[in-house]
């Protein structure tokens, strides 16, 4: 059984000038129920303001919540911040916090939205306005309901934010796996960074990967991972320089949950980027991803 978590409020009109598809969250979850797979839907809590300052400076909360974040922070994020978009950026932590408190129980859980891994302390960036990762990250250490936790990003796009946020945290690990050319242009230092090149396609890609995040699960021993499972590695991908097929993402996700699953370590994913004029095609996407980490859980260990 799938469990995800998602809420209503994830969907929300596009504002005025915005380009980025707030429908896609409800989209993936007709993509869900249009593959058949069978899966359990949890509703999460808005995330507490007190654990978004445990990452974010108090006044940029400030001008979250009150919805007046200035114009030059709006141009860094991709989009204004409406009330609709608030709401959605407090409920997406406590999403992906739950899909990390479903993880410990059922071995996987995810969350249909959150992976905004561009926000940093005192600003959004890039689509990302609260990082949800390092937030749940955070959270669960102080929770001291787990001692390490290890951020796998495969997003197409480096994670600065959070690998920014997490610098001196030597309790998280972070690792990124993107292409080197794309966004953004200044890369922030992850624990692990592997910038790849411009159209690096399935063989090469799945290679990479085996060699670099077995080593980094057993030398770190995390007690979770949060994978931010971005689908934007795909060579149809609008914003994405990489060459990965359908088969090559199954192949990626399968992978990484087995090798979680073969150390015991609860799995839990976040959405991350997926982009495309066909936004159904990337929901598809993203609903595959969510499938196939919980199929890939319940196989018995090789």
């Amino acid at each position: 059984m799938l469990h995800v978590v998602h809420h209503p409020d994830y969907i929300s009109p596009a504002a005025p000038g915005s380009s980025f598809p707030h429908d896609k969250y409800g989209l993936v979850m007709m993509a869900l129920k249009e593959s058949g797979a069978a899966f359990t839907v949890h509703r999460p809590d808005l995330m507490p303001r007190s654990w978004i300052e445990l990452v974010h400076d108090a006044s940029y909360v400030d001008e979250v919540l009150a919805c007046r974040v200035p114009p030059d922070k709006v141009r860094r994020i991709g989009f204004p911040v409406t009330e609709r978009v608030s709401r959605r950026s407090q409920l997406s932590p406590g999403g992906t916090y739950l899909a990390a408190r479903l993880a410990m129980i059922h071995g996987y859980a995810a969350n249909s939205a959150g992976g905004s891994h561009h926000a940093l302390a005192d600003t959004g960036a890039g689509y990302c306005v609260f990082n949800d990762l390092v937030i749940t990250a955070r959270r669960l250490l102080a929770e001291n309901v787990t001692e390490r936790v290890m951020i796998v990003d495969l997003d197409v796009h480096q994670g600065d934010g959070t690998a920014a946020l997490t610098a001196d945290t030597p309790d998280i690990f972070t690792l990124s796996l993107h292409a080197e050319k794309n966004f953004p242009v200044r890369k922030a230092r992850s624990t692990l960074d592997v910038g790849l090149p411009d159209g690096t396609g399935d063989a090469d890609y799945l290679a990479i990967l085996a060699d670099e995040l077995p080593r980094a699960l057993d030398n770190f021993r995390p007690s979770i991972i949060l994978y931010q499972a971005g689908v934007d590695p795909h060579a149809g991908d609008r914003l994405g320089r990489l060459a990965l097929s359908d088969a090559g993402l199954e192949a990626r996700d399968r992978y990484v949950a087995r090798e979680a699953k073969r150390r015991g370590i609860p799995l839990a994913s976040a959405l991350g980027g997926g982009y495309g004029a066909d936004r159904m095609a990337v929901a598809r996407r993203h609903a595959d991803t969510m499938i196939h980490l919980a199929d890939e859980i319940a196989q018995p260990v090789e």
